[in-house]
């Protein structure tokens, strides 16, 4: 009986393909990974964008935008949507982060030296800023800052805190190296008062606004001739009425810093 010969075996010449195809794999996962990392995460750029917006805000350099960018949204942010710092006019897409402080107020007229004084002011204050108890913003007449009752005053009282005063001194350490008048301005929101002090909010709108007078006058040596006060009640608010938050913003002193003739 002869021994059945085993068939001879073919040389497999296909076999660089298992190594090629491994080769192709890794450079695919190599890829993926070079661009997972090149992708930016558009949801924080959206958060980031959100928090330098508002932080600006609170230090009164640039004007309050109209709408803000959602912190959590359920896709990522795509960049084109991030809303930069506003000129006052509205703007979209990738436009300039830092607008010119005379273009904030769209066309409205901004006195020259407005500017170099907001930033001194915002400098500052800057903690009371950032607690929302002062605020800065720019008017055809100059520049107010607003002392909300909520950092200064207590509720029915025209005395200034004595935790406040610090504040107040550096209000007028850098306006005292101004030449502009100051107009002092009391506002109230629209709560009737009659306390053993004031019986409407005209007395405490205007006893506000003088005290703050005599301040600058005895204690930062202003010259009385550079100053003036006016209490206009609830009748010049700033915000709603109809809410509690409304309320406290107008409860408030607005010290403005009146464009010189010059500027």
């Amino acid at each position: 009986m002869t021994r059945r010969r085993k068939p001879a075996e073919h040389a497999n010449h296909e076999r660089w393909l298992v190594s090629y195809a491994d080769f192709i794999t890794l450079m695919f996962a190599f890829f993926v990974v070079l661009f997972s990392s090149a992708q930016v995460d558009k949801r924080k750029v959206g958060k980031i964008a959100w928090a330098i917006q508002e932080a600006f805000k609170e230090m009164g350099i640039f004007a309050a935008p109209n709408s803000r960018v959602p912190v959590v949204t359920a896709d990522p942010l795509p960049t084109e949507r991030i809303q930069l710092i506003p000129d006052g006019k509205g703007i979209s897409g990738r436009s300039h982060l830092a607008v010119p402080f005379e273009k904030m107020l769209g066309d409205t007229p901004i006195p020259k030296n407005m500017g170099t004084l907001q930033k001194q002011l915002a400098l500052a204050l800057s903690p009371e800023i950032l607690r929302r108890e002062v605020t800065l913003k720019a008017h055809r007449e100059g520049l107010v800052i607003s002392l909300r009752e909520i950092g200064f005053y207590d509720s029915g009282s025209a005395q200034l805190r004595a935790n406040s005063e610090a504040a107040v001194k550096r209000i007028a350490e850098v306006l005292s190296v101004q030449p502009n008048n100051l107009r002092i301005e009391g506002h109230t929101d629209d709560v009737p008062i009659h306390n053993t002090n004031f019986v409407s909010n005209w007395e405490l709108s205007t006893a506000r606004a003088t005290e703050m007078i005599r301040l600058f006058i005895t204690r930062f040596h202003f010259p009385p001739a550079r100053l003036s006060a006016a209490g206009y009640a609830e009748f010049h608010p700033v915000a709603n009425n109809g809410t509690a938050e409304g309320r406290a913003q107008n409860r408030r002193v607005d010290i403005v810093v009146l464009a010189s003739a010059s500027d």
